[in-house]
């Protein structure tokens, strides 16, 4: 049965109220509706209490007067409106506060236009007035570029090279250029380029690669300082430099062949400082022996002349008495070495003793052929002067070669 159904034995069974009928009767037990516009006047009382407004003033035209209840009522909205200012401000002007790291650096712009450079701490700007844009300084960041390139002598090369950079101006970093890094990214292409294309194939893949990285370091700075992106290049490293994969195989047969042909140049170049200096010495020692033997020769001719010369004089002085000296002297040098024994029968028949033992072992040790001692040669003075003739005759006609070897 629905709670307003007539018939229902006097009772009012209303959830709002309680058993009579009057809306606002309060006794009984009956309960009515909440009252929104009562609940909002006890809550502003209370703020305004705690605040230090004035209490809650009697109303005396009841719920629908128009007494002193309204004048309380706009003075409470006044108050609670003051007080959502005031949070409202204490919470912008909290959340102006920030921190700038020790790495970074803070950009401010004051409603969108640069205003200020801040360092590391705690600072504070106004919020939606100021925007702060924090850059780190000091982090390295590393960018690659990979591409296939011609060189100065029409070869193309794959170069692999990475850039190393850091921020120097975090101004000119946000504000000067859209996108930094991308310009960098372009840049880096273009120095190498222009470097790769002024350098023959051979100096990029071997010796030349410390040098290419120098000049693109060198000019793509440059570069970055035109365009004012506030970047500044700490190092460029070409990581790789070879041929295209699709001829690899062979320029690596070419590289080997230099390879080879550099060992064997450092090969014989080993040998030949080896052998020069040997062939120099023997060359020079040659040198040596053949003075000493050329100084050996004049003073021997020399000493012979001189002699042959004092000869001469005493021979002019007594010929005689010279050649017999001669005779004897040429004699006793010709058959020192000979195993030949000259016996003299004229004289008479002196005998004399012979070491044929003797005459045998010299004879057994000399080149020369042995002659038989039981059959004497004989010599008379003809001979004598044949033989001391033909002596002085060497000994003339050895001056002569002297003196014409002098001249």
């Amino acid at each position: 049965m629905a709670w307003n159904e007539p018939g229902g034995n006097g009772k009012n069974n209303d959830p709002w109220g309680g058993g009579g009928n009057n809306r606002g009767g309060n006794g009984g037990g009956d309960q009515g509706p909440p009252d929104l516009d009562e609940a909002l006047r006890k809550l502003q009382d209370r703020l305004n209490g705690i605040f230090g407004g004035s209490g809650k003033k009697p109303n005396s035209g009841g719920f629908g007067g128009n007494g002193g209840g309204s004048g309380s009522g706009s003075a409470s909205g006044s108050g609670f409106f003051i007080i959502l200012a005031v949070l409202a401000a204490l919470l912008w002007a909290g959340m102006g506060f920030y921190t700038v790291d020790q790495q970074e650096r803070g950009v401010v712009l004051r409603l969108g236009k640069y205003s200020d450079t801040v360092g590391p701490g705690l600072r504070w700007n106004p919020p939606l007035i100021d925007e702060v844009q924090k850059v780190n300084v000091t982090q390295v960041r590393t960018r690659t570029h990979r591409a296939l390139m011609l060189t100065k002598d029409e070869n193309i090369v794959d170069v692999d090279m990475a850039v190393q950079y850091v921020i120097t101006d975090p101004k000119d970093f946000q504000l000067s250029v859209r996108d930094p890094e991308g310009s960098l990214s372009h840049a880096a292409e273009s120095a190498l380029r222009h470097v790769v294309g002024s350098t023959d194939m051979h100096s990029i893949l071997t010796q030349g690669r410390e040098l290419l990285s120098v000049q693109v370091q060198e000019r793509l700075q440059g570069y970055m300082d035109d365009y004012q992106t506030g970047l500044q290049i700490s190092k460029v490293n070409v990581k790789e430099a070879k041929a295209p994969s699709q001829v690899q195989d062979a320029f690596n047969d070419v590289i080997r062949a230099r390879e080879d042909e550099v060992r064997v140049k450092n090969e014989a170049e080993a040998y030949a400082n080896g052998i020069i200096p040997e062939a120099r010495g023997q060359a020079q020692r040659m040198l040596e022996e053949a003075n000493a033997y050329r100084e050996e020769v004049i003073a021997k001719a020399e000493g012979e002349s001189q002699r042959f010369t004092a000869l001469l004089t005493e021979y002019e002085k007594a010929p005689e008495v010279t050649r017999e000296r001669l005779y004897l002297d040429t004699m006793e040098s010709v058959l020192a070495k000979s195993p030949k024994v000259l016996v003299d029968v004229e004289g008479g028949n002196n005998m004399m003793y012979l070491p044929l033992d003797k005459l045998s072992q010299s004879s057994a040790a000399s080149s020369m052929p042995r002659i038989d001692v039981n059959r004497p040669v004989r010599l008379d003075n003809e001979s004598l002067r044949e033989v001391t003739d033909q002596v002085i005759n060497q000994l003339r006609q050895r001056q002569l070669n002297t003196r014409r070897e002098g001249r």
